[in-house]
């Protein structure tokens, strides 16, 4: 089991999440613990962070060593984006 840790930034994304979000992506988080079976972890290639987690409309990024580093909301596009 690996340990999880949190940056200060990324803790202040997370509480500035909806209540539902912020459990959803916490849970995910929490899955990080047996990392090399996670589902929906995305090794990133030429960014400062190495790993990627899908959350809904939420990414978390983080480092090999478990530790989040950022909460980004990904804007989808939709039949009105053009």
């Amino acid at each position: 089991m690996n340990t999880i840790k949190w940056h200060v930034k990324a803790l202040r994304q997370l509480r500035k999440l909806d209540r539902q979000a912020g459990a959803t992506v916490r849970a995910a988080v929490d899955g990080l613990a047996a990392m090399p079976a996670c589902p929906g972890v995305k090794a990133l290639t030429n960014h400062r962070c190495g790993y990627r987690l899908r959350v809904g409309a939420y990414r978390v990024l983080f480092d090999g060593e478990i530790r989040v580093v950022d909460i980004q909301e990904v804007k989808k596009r939709n039949e009105r984006t053009y």
